[in-house]
């Protein structure tokens, strides 16, 4: 626990002390906040165009018509930005030659791993957080439902530990970290996309499909319904690429 709370230590550390985790951070409650005062603006606008009519304003609301598509849009820019503070976890250690000294080191392939992954959750927790500002912004106007938005919350992070080992997977793959950043942008895309082609299968491959898409299992937690298979399917998503990373890591190690 202490080796791989040093490696975690360590990792925070890189993060704050350079302007990655700045610069992701910024991108992200930007353009969260983009998204949502246009999604706001939307609301205003519909409901003065309702208020001619009392049975369509009774349907209006805000969590559904604000923060629901809010969470929607945040996860795909984490699409978009996850590979950036993912891609040079263990690709920069294999370029700069560091990644052999590291493994030189009493410590476990885990204890690296769970340690760079660790601090890299820490760091997309602490971006997720500031996210908060906008159903307590929206609180000034209308009161949101918040068992929708907390299970949305807990969609996103789950979404976020799916990522995060992938990109730590693709990492340990190259030492160059755009390839690392790319190869995980589009693995990354294609369990977005994956359930598109539903309608052009059969009904049992298109099951299966649905099983593998990463947004299908998100829309449970975005409608404030929490379902164990969900969650399951996020965890054992992490592990997996947790895994694979460990099994590239002892194969380097046993080449030398």
């Amino acid at each position: 626990m202490l080796r791989l709370l040093a490696i975690y230590q360590r990792e925070i550390a890189y993060f704050y002390n350079s302007l990655v985790a700045y610069i992701v951070i910024m991108i992200f409650v930007l353009l969260g906040g983009y998204f949502f005062y246009n999604l706001l603006a939307f609301f205003n606008m519909m409901s003065v165009q309702t208020m001619q009519n009392p049975m369509a304003a009774q349907q209006l609301n805000a969590t559904a018509g604000i923060l629901q598509p809010l969470f929607g849009n945040l996860s795909i820019v984490m699409l978009l930005i996850m590979p950036l503070l993912t891609m040079r976890l263990l690709s920069e250690e294999r370029k700069s030659g560091t990644a052999e000294l590291l493994f030189t080191y009493p410590i476990s392939d885990w204890d690296a791993i769970f340690g760079k992954y660790l601090a890299t959750l820490t760091v997309f927790a602490s971006m997720l957080a500031l996210t908060v500002v906008f159903p307590l912004l929206l609180m000034r106007y209308v009161s949101p439902e918040w068992g929708p938005v907390l299970s949305s919350y807990l969609g996103l992070f789950l979404l976020g530990m799916a990522f995060i080992a992938m990109g730590l997977f693709f990492s340990s793959l190259s030492d160059n970290q755009l390839v690392a950043g790319v190869l995980t942008f589009g693995c990354a895309l294609f369990f977005l996309i994956v359930g598109w082609i539903t309608p052009f299968v059969s009904a049992n491959v298109a099951a299966v499909v649905m099983q593998l898409s990463i947004l299908e299992h998100f829309d449970s937690f975005s409608k404030g319904l929490i379902d164990t298979n969900d969650v399951i399917y996020y965890l054992n998503f992490s592990l997996f690429f947790l895994f694979l990373c460990s099994r590239v890591l002892e194969s380097n190690r046993w080449r030398g």
